[in-house]
């Protein structure tokens, strides 16, 4: 029978693992419990940062539905777990990483799609949701002002027409003809 600090620790990975719209498998080997602290506290409120055991990590993450991470959970292992924006997690990761070269990237998982080391890295130069968000804005704002001009222009055409026909037939009525 399991013990019961084991069936703990799977049922809390097992919910992190539920939880998380993305996890970063990481290999910590050779960084101190301080750089540790200063890397969960660079990730932010919205990542959970944890050294996890191999074998427990493989049957929460069968018990979550979690496939494919059997292959990054050898050696000193260590996982993000992403309940805010991916791509901010990506960044503090690899900024965290040039910094300390002992933390290694291995792989991960986005909302279900496995993710390479480098597809990790890729996502990292994606920019943040809010400046994505905001160039969306600025794009839809620039299509409408350039749909108005498109449907004021026959109407300013026209008001010029109209103008036009009428300076002409006011010359005509004051050159004398009737």
């Amino acid at each position: 029978m399991a013990r019961p600090d084991k069936a703990a620790a799977v049922a809390e990975l097992a919910d992190e693992f539920r939880s998380s719209n993305a996890i970063v498998l990481t290999e910590y080997r050779g960084l101190s419990v301080k750089q540790l602290t200063e890397l969960r506290r660079a990730l932010g409120e919205t990542v959970s940062y944890a050294v996890v055991k191999n074998t427990l990590t493989k049957i929460a993450a069968k018990d979550a539905g979690v496939e494919g991470i059997d292959d990054y959970l050898v050696g000193p292992s260590a996982i993000a777990f992403v309940k805010g924006d991916p791509v901010e997690a990506a960044k503090g990761l690899r900024t965290f990483a040039k910094a300390n070269p002992s933390l290694a990237i291995k792989g991960g998982l986005l909302e279900g799609s496995h993710l390479s080391a480098d597809e990790m890295n890729r996502l990292a130069d994606v920019e943040s949701r809010e400046v994505l968000l905001a160039k969306l804005a600025g794009a839809m704002k620039a299509s409408t002002q350039n749909a108005a001009s498109l449907f004021n222009a026959p109407l300013e055409k026209t008001a010029r027409a109209v103008d036009a026909l009428r300076q002409k037939v006011e010359a005509g009525d004051g050159s004398g003809q009737s």
